[in-house]
């Protein structure tokens, strides 16, 4: 893990998001990025951002970054500007500096799209080019920021992609890995395809040393159930697919990944199947 973005818009929540992203580099030894977008429309200049908003911006910037790059382990914070859809400009952002992770926050919306960060946090998710943390800002850092993931399985091939990132994620913070069996269907041939899944992962992440435990669950909501089991573990960390085939089987197609990450009062990484 090389490199770090987080989308920034001066909110609560920002710094929030920016302090676990400074927190995750220094485990990492990855570098840190800071892309803010401006996303108003004005006719007469459409592709580059007012000089004077960008002074402003920068000088907002200037005051801000200082005290979060005297605790970076690595280099400084690189910051960007940038002019269009925030959803886009981030993901521009994430592919011009190779990111491995972008970072954003999920509430912090104004009526004038003065803080943008919440209102497109689902937008950033599914039009990175790479995984997504999405943060609350009512979520506490801890110390060791990641110990334990969860990580829902559900019966589509597409689920089993989470894995190595996950494994990956486990690896360099030292955490333990729970993959969760969460069955809402009497179909055995779901129900077979699902504990095989969940096989697979506990074999994995045992030839791999990673700490884990498997559970498997009945219920009917997934959603809070998933984030129930999160919260009652202690979780730092909840991975999810945000885009899979739309069959009866997958639990986090569109409407299921957006509840969990605006829910979830825990972290969410959100993986898209290209991504990994």
């Amino acid at each position: 893990m090389k490199q770090l973005l987080v989308a920034f818009d001066f909110s609560k929540n920002a710094l929030k998001t920016l302090e676990y992203a400074l927190q995750v580099a220094n485990k990492t030894g990855a570098s840190l990025n800071l892309v803010w977008v401006d996303s108003s429309s004005t006719p007469d200049n459409v592709l580059n951002i007012d000089q004077e908003l960008r002074i402003e911006t920068r000088k907002l910037l200037d005051e801000i970054i200082p005290s979060f790059e005297e605790r970076l382990h690595n280099g400084r914070i690189n910051t960007m500007l940038r002019k269009g859809k925030v959803y886009q400009e981030v993901a521009n952002a994430a592919r011009l500096v190779e990111a491995d992770i972008v970072f954003a926050g999920t509430h912090g919306v104004s009526g004038f799209e003065q803080f943008w960060i919440g209102s497109n946090a689902y937008r950033i998710v599914t039009g990175s080019p790479c995984p997504v943390v999405t943060l609350r800002g009512d979520y506490e850092i801890k110390p060791d920021v990641i110990k334990r993931i969860v990580l829902p399985l559900d019966s589509t091939p597409e689920t089993r992609q989470k894995l190595p990132y996950a494994a990956k994620i486990a690896s360099l913070f030292g955490a333990e890995v729970l993959p969760l069996l969460i069955y809402n269907t009497p179909l055995n041939v779901i129900r077979r395809r699902m504990r095989s899944y969940g096989d697979e992962a506990v074999k994995c992440l045992s030839e791999k040393n990673i700490p884990h435990r498997l559970t498997e669950i009945e219920a009917d909501q997934l959603v809070s159930t998933i984030i129930e089991f999160a919260k009652n573990e202690n979780a730092d960390l909840i991975s999810i697919m945000t885009e899979q085939s739309s069959t009866s089987g997958s639990m986090f197609l569109g409407p299921y990944a957006q509840q969990i990450i605006n829910y979830s009062v825990i972290p969410v990484l959100s993986i898209q199947s290209q991504t990994v």
